[in-house]
């Protein structure tokens, strides 16, 4: 194995002849070079923040036909490291009454639960950091933790803003974890296993072609866990005054940023690695270092939808979200989960029965996937429509009924003077 067709590998082995070299014994070396792999890995997500920050301010400024950060650094790239300064000098305020454990450690766990997702997650064929035969499960739950550290800061905060905040997160981020995992059926009914890793390796057709619409559930409802707009309700300036955070200043508020700055990259990479094929394309079996630049441009292409959502569609309303979630995601996300199940079975079914071949039989897979979710949302959006149509239309866009006054008894006639004159 070479350094130019897999710098990762390369580098491990030789980390780990090197300590066995010294004579260490087989199970420290191994502890060592998981925990230098651990903290490479947490660093390398730590650093995108740096990265995507600069990214999302170059291109508002361009969408916004304005220049954007242009002081430090040729062309402004630079900007970030002063305001992490600015971050790590500011002082920091407990507020009183805040329940001081909570407190300080809700923004830790904000940003630990969205790095312990990369543990899982396949950058290319060699490069991982495990591989465990439950990985979607384990996303699902290691997901749950920056949740746990909004709710935290809210509860912990003794302010009645950052406690609405909370509340809020309640009734966002929890209610859409039901569609998000119930899309997650998918690719795991697809695949056949449960292993992220595996998921990808059976990506000979990307999922996108068998399930857009689970996709797209999945890319919506991890939008909204992760409070971006237009789901950023958790701390709409203009009604709780930036809710569960509010009452944080310094690095404590800055790993807030942090957390959904890199929440947003993690949710763009699973996207890539469960619906777009993951680290594959062409050479990536061969050359793993070419596995890393696939996964790393697809995941960038569907972050761009996310900074484009987040400049370009207003802040939903409580009520508009959670209909959103309750009344379209949820019931589209059942009723996809329980098509792909029976059409993925018929499919097979068919396909041994007949001995087709892989090729013939995978393009038969596609093919009937992608007629199921084209009726799928066909039907779906005709019985919204119906259901619409049926509606009473509201009271503004209907012509109120205008009260006529009764009109006013004429005035008794008075007869002139001069009418009586001959």
């Amino acid at each position: 194995m070479s350094f130019l067709s897999d710098p990762i590998t390369f580098i491990g082995q030789w980390l780990t002849n090197l300590l066995l070299g010294w004579g260490l014994a087989p199970g420290l070396v191994g502890v060592i070079t998981r925990a230098i792999g651990a903290f490479v890995l947490a660093m390398t997500g730590l650093m995108l923040v740096v990265f995507t920050i600069i990214y999302e301010r170059k291109l508002y400024g361009r969408i916004q036909d304005r220049l954007g950060p242009n002081r430090i650094g040729p062309w402004g790239l630079l900007q970030t490291i002063p305001d992490m300064i600015k971050i790590f000098t500011k002082e920091y305020i407990t507020p009183e009454g805040a329940d001081k454990i909570p407190y300080n450690l809700a923004p830790i766990l904000s940003v630990v639960g969205v790095l312990m997702v990369w543990a899982v997650l396949p950058l290319a064929k060699t490069i991982f950091g495990t591989d465990i035969d439950v990985g979607v499960l384990y996303i699902v739950g290691v997901g749950a933790i920056g949740e746990l550290g909004i709710i935290l800061a809210g509860w912990a905060s003794n302010n009645k803003y950052a406690l609405l905040g909370a509340f809020r997160a309640v009734a966002q981020v929890v209610s859409f974890e039901v569609p998000m995992v119930l899309a997650l059926l998918v690719p795991v009914i697809l695949g056949g296993t449960m292993g992220v890793n595996s998921l990808v390796q059976a990506q000979d057709v990307w999922f996108i072609v068998f399930a857009p619409v689970a996709a797209l559930i999945f890319f919506i409802s991890s939008q909204a866990e992760v409070g971006r707009a237009p789901f950023d309700l958790l701390e709409a300036e203009s009604e709780i005054v930036s809710g569960f955070q509010i009452e944080y200043s310094g690095l404590k508020f800055g790993w807030f940023f942090v957390g959904e700055f890199l929440h947003a990259f993690t949710i763009s990479a699973l996207t890539a690695t469960l619906f777009f094929g993951g680290w594959r394309g062409p050479g990536a079996q061969e050359y793993p270092i070419l596995g890393l630049l696939y996964f790393f441009v697809k995941s960038m292409i569907i972050y761009l939808v996310v900074i484009l959502m987040r400049i370009a569609l207003p802040r939903l309303r409580i009520d508009q979200m959670l209909n959103l979630n309750w009344k379209v995601l949820t019931p589209l996300a059942l009723a996809a989960v329980m098509l792909t199940a029976v059409v993925e079975k018929v499919v097979l079914h068919y396909a041994a029965a007949f001995e087709l071949g892989s090729t013939a039989a995978t393009l038969l897979r596609a093919s009937a996937h992608l007629l199921a979710n084209a009726l799928l949302l066909a039907v779906f959006f005709g019985l919204v429509k119906q259901r619409t149509a049926r509606r009473e239309p509201p009271l503004v866009g209907r012509p109120r009924p205008v009260a006529v006054p009764p009109a006013a008894p004429a005035p008794p006639a008075v007869e002139s003077p001069h009418s009586a004159m001959p």
